[in-house]
């Protein structure tokens, strides 16, 4: 039987924004990885950046105690187990509905999580960046692990929990607070004097890019598992592939 031009139409524009999401997130890490490096080239070199930087510093510094509170969002000892709940949960909800590779982003979170202090550390210990003039002398602040630990844990839990959300209003209010999670933890760190301002930005470089990496282990698990898939893949034809 013929299949008209419009009912191929609606599958057509699903595999191509099936393609555009890869796509998309492509491009989201190569401007991320380009940033990423112009800033530590800047840090390394002491270039006009920096210079720019520590004015703006000096401009918002403002240590109090809500920007310490803020900057506490940060910690691993409240960001990790948000991300903890939320890898539960996912793996959960993923097997009960029977999706296919439903344990694959809960361990790209975990491992999204693991890459932060493994990227972190040495990148600190190389540029070896002084501190701003409201903490005591010190090196290591390039970049910032607390801003890192707030982007990778709170983003990979909103992506971990998005697709399994039905409402659009719930989902956006995830996306949302996710957000004002991770620039209000952004911000008190700038404020409380902790970090310069291209610490913080350099680490959401780095944080999309982790990130990355959880949304596409994401996408790829919500196929439900299905008979015809089963067979299909123990090598025994489903009765779709029969004669017609």
């Amino acid at each position: 039987m013929p299949v008209s031009p419009s009912s191929r139409a609606p599958r057509g524009r699903l595999s191509r924004a099936r393609l555009s999401r890869p796509r998309a997130l492509s491009a989201l890490v190569g401007v991320a990885v380009l940033l990423f490096a112009l800033i530590t080239w800047q840090v390394v070199a002491d270039g006009p950046l920096v210079g720019v930087d520590e004015r703006l510093s000096g401009t918002l510094v403002h240590p109090d105690r809500f920007s310490e509170l803020l900057a506490d969002l940060g910690n691993v000892q409240v960001a990790v187990p948000v991300l903890a709940l939320a890898l539960a949960y996912a793996a959960w909800r993923g097997r009960a509905a029977g999706l296919d590779l439903w344990w694959l982003p809960p361990l790209a979170g975990a491992l999204a999580m693991v890459l932060v202090p493994a990227v972190v550390a040495p990148l600190k210990e190389w540029t070896d960046r002084p501190g701003t003039p409201a903490v005591p002398p010190a090196v290591g602040y390039y970049p910032s692990g607390h801003t890192a630990t707030a982007v990778v844990a709170y983003g990979a839990a909103t992506l971990l929990v998005l697709g399994l959300l039905r409402s659009p209003a719930v989902r956006r209010a995830l996306v949302v607070l996710c957000a004002l999670l991770v620039l209000g933890a952004s911000y008190g760190l700038v404020r409380r004097g902790y970090h310069w301002p291209l610490d913080v930005l350099a680490s959401w470089c780095l944080g999309a890019v982790l990130l990355a990496g959880v949304g596409l282990a994401a996408g790829r698990s919500r196929r439900p598992v299905t008979r015809s898939t089963r067979r299909s893949s123990s090598g025994t034809p489903s009765s779709s592939t029969g004669p017609s």
